[in-house]
C-alpha cells in the first residue's frame, strides 16, 4: 500500500503529458515516481513469481529481449517485458506503471527487461535478477559509452547480481573476462559462432575485443552458418535451421543469445523446437532490417547507431537496391563514423540529414557512387520513394536515430521513441 500515492501521482503525470503531446512523454511518469517513491523499481522488479531476467550489451539488446520474451511466452510463461525504449530507469518505471494495479503489483510469471548499460549498473545493487544475459561489449555512444572498459565495467556490476546464471558471448574478448568472474554457484552459459562463420564476415563481428578462440564448450549454442535471414544452429549436440527477422550474422548472434537464455531460464521445461520456432516467427525489431510498407511499397530501414553497427549492417545490404542514407544530429561528431568501410554499397541515391555532407565526403573517399545530396530530408524521402521500383530487393534507408525519428514522423508512421 506505500506506494498507492506515487502510483496515483505517476498516472496523473502521464495522462497530463500525454494531453499536452500526444504519443510523448513516457519517461516523465517515472521521472516523477523514482523522485517520489525511490524504492518502488526495485521492489516491483524483484517481485515476480519466477524471476527477473536482465538482457544488456553495447548492441543486439532489443532484438535478443524480443525473441526471449517470444521463446519464453511459446513455453506458456506470462511475461512482462519493456520497449525497447524504455530502457534506463526512468522508462523502467514507466513501463511499470502501464500494468501495474494500485498496490504496484504485475501479475506476470517473470519479467524479461531490455537495460541500458549505464542506467542498469546504477540500480544494479537493489535487484537480484536469476538469469543475466550480455550480448556484447562495442565501441558505443561516443558521448556516453566511448570507454569499452568502462561498459565492461558495468555490465560486470550488473552480471555480479544473478543468482542462478550469467549468459554470455563466447566471441567477446570482455564478457569472457568477465565470466570468470562471476560469483560462486552462479552458473556461466555461453554462446557464439563457428570458426567458418568469423571468416566469412568481411568485417568481424564488430566486438571491441575479440575473443582469442570460437566456443568449443558442447553445452553451448554455436551458429555454424548464415544465409540470408536463415541460421544454422548446434544445440544440445543437434543442427537446428532458425528463422531471423533480418539478414547479418550479428542477428543469428541474438537468436543464439535468446534460445540460451531461455534455456538457462526454463532448465528442464526448455523445448528446443518450441523455442526455434518462436525465435522464427518474430518481426523485425523497430527499426532493425524492418519492412514497412510506405505509399504502397516495401521499404526496408536499417538503424545504425555505432560504427559497429553500421558496418554489420552494410555489409548485409542487398547489392543492386536503392539505398537512401541519412545521418542526422544524434551523430556530433561525424568523425565517429569514418572508421566504417562503406566501400561494398559502390553506389547511394540520396545522402541527406543533418550531417549530409560529412557523410556524403566519407561515402567519396570510399569510391562510393552519389547520385545526390539532399540536406533537406523531408524532401529526400519523398524523391527517394518516388524512384522507380527495383528489379530485385526493395529500397532500404539506412539512418541514425535522428533521422529515423525524423523519417518515420514525416511518413506518419507510429513511433516507439527513442532507441536505445
Amino acid at each position: 500500500m506505500r506506494y498507492v500515492p506515487a502510483i496515483v501521482i505517476g498516472r496523473t503525470v502521464r495522462t497530463l503529458a500525454r494531453l499536452r503531446k500526444p504519443g510523448g512523454g513516457s519517461a516523465v511518469p517515472g521521472l516523477v515516481v523514482n523522485k517520489v517513491a525511490p524504492g518502488y523499481l526495485a521492489t516491483t522488479l524483484n517481485s515476480f513469481r519466477d524471476g527477473l531476467v536482465i538482457v544488456s550489451g553495447s548492441s543486439g539488446k532489443s532484438t535478443t529481449t524480443k525473441m526471449l520474451v517470444a521463446v519464453l511466452r511459446a513455453h506458456g510463461r506470462s511475461v512482462f517485458t519493456n520497449p525497447s525504449t524504455a530502457n534506463i530507469s526512468q522508462g523502467l518505471t514507466s513501463a511499470l506503471l502501464e500494468r501495474a494495479d494500485l498496490q504496484g503489483r504485475i501479475h506476470d510469471d517473470i519479467a524479461v527487461l531490455e537495460m541500458d548499460e549505464g542506467h542498469g549498473a546504477l540500480i544494479a545493487a537493489e535487484l537480484s535478477p536469476r538469469v543475466v544475459a550480455l550480448t556484447n561489449v562495442m565501441v558505443d555512444q561516443i558521448d556516453r559509452f566511448h570507454d569499452s572498459e568502462m561498459v565492461a565495467t558495468m555490465l560486470t556490476a550488473i552480471a555480479a547480481r544473478a543468482t542462478d546464471a550469467v549468459v554470455v558471448n563466447a566471441d567477446d574478448g570482455y564478457l569472457v573476462q568477465l565470466a570468470s568472474s562471476v560469483p560462486a554457484g552462479v552458473r556461466v552459459d555461453r554462446f557464439g559462432v563457428s570458426s567458418a562463420v568469423l571468416d566469412a564476415a568481411p568485417h568481424g563481428l564488430g566486438h571491441a575485443r575479440l575473443a582469442p578462440e570460437r566456443l568449443s564448450d558442447p553445452s553451448g549454442i554455436v551458429v555454424g552458418a548464415v544465409s540470408g535471414r536463415t541460421a544454422s544452429m548446434l544445440i544440445d549436440g543437434d543442427e537446428h535451421t532458425v528463422g531471423l527477422p533480418a539478414r547479418g550474422v550479428h542477428y543469428a548472434t541474438d537468436a543464439a543469445a535468446a534460445l540460451s537464455t531461455a534455456r538457462a531460464v526454463l532448465g528442464s521445461a526448455f523445448d528446443v523446437d518450441l523455442a526455434v520456432a518462436a525465435v522464427g516467427s518474430i518481426p523485425p525489431v523497430f527499426g532493425r532490417g524492418e519492412v514497412v510498407e510506405v505509399r504502397g511499397q516495401q521499404v526496408e530501414f536499417v538503424l545504425v547507431q555505432n560504427p559497429a553497427s553500421y558496418q554489420l549492417n552494410i555489409d548485409t545490404l542487398e547489392p543492386g537496391a536503392p539505398v537512401l542514407f541519412a545521418i542526422g544530429s544524434d551523430v556530433r561528431d561525424p568523425s565517429y563514423f569514418w572508421p566504417v568501410d562503406t566501400s561494398r554499397v559502390s553506389r547511394v541515391d540520396i545522402v541527406s540529414g543533418s550531417k549530409a555532407w560529412e557523410l556524403a565526403l566519407q561515402l567519396s573517399y570510399d569510391d562510393v557512387e552519389i547520385d545526390r545530396v539532399e540536406t533537406d530530408l523531408g524532401r529526400a524521402v519523398d524523391d527517394f520513394l518516388a524512384l522507380p521500383q527495383p528489379a530485385t530487393g526493395v529500397k532500404t534507408i539506412v539512418f541514425s536515430a535522428d533521422s529515423m525519428r525524423r523519417t518515420r514522423a514525416h511518413l506518419g508512421l507510429t513511433s516507439e521513441g527513442e532507441p536505445s
